[in-house]
C-alpha cells in the first residue's frame, strides 16, 4: 500500500512540473515565467520526495529526504525573489514589458 501511495504521489509531482513547463512557455513576461518555475518548483519537489520517502518508509534516508524539502522550501521563494530583483534593476524597458508596482509608491 506504502508503494501505491507513494507511486502516485511521485506521478502528481512529475504531472505538476509537466504542466508548469508548457506554462512557463505560454508566458510572455519574464517576471510571470518566473513565478510558474517558482511555484511548480516548489510543489513538484514536495510531492515527489514524500512519494519517495512513503515509498522507501521511515529510516535515515527518509530524514535526509526531509532535509531536502525543508532546504528546497526555504532557499526557492529567496531565490525566485532575488532573480525577480535583479530582473527588475538591470532590465530598463521592463515598464513597457508589463505592469511594475514598485515598494515606495505602495
Amino acid at each position: 500500500m506504502t508503494y501505491l501511495i507513494g507511486s502516485v504521489l511521485m506521478v502528481l509531482g512529475t504531472f505538476v512540473l509537466c504542466v508548469a513547463t508548457f506554462g512557463i512557455f505560454r508566458f510572455r513576461y519574464v517576471l510571470n515565467r518566473m513565478h510558474v518555475a517558482a511555484k511548480c518548483d516548489t510543489l513538484g519537489c514536495l510531492l515527489i520526495l514524500t512519494g519517495l520517502m512513503i515509498s522507501n518508509g521511515w529510516n535515515m534516508e527518509t530524514g535526509k529526504i526531509a532535509l531536502i524539502i525543508i532546504f528546497v522550501w526555504l532557499t526557492s521563494p529567496v531565490a525566485s525573489h532575488m532573480i525577480a530583483e535583479a530582473e527588475m534593476d538591470s532590465n530598463e524597458e521592463i515598464e513597457k514589458e508589463c505592469e511594475v508596482i514598485y515598494r515606495e509608491d505602495i
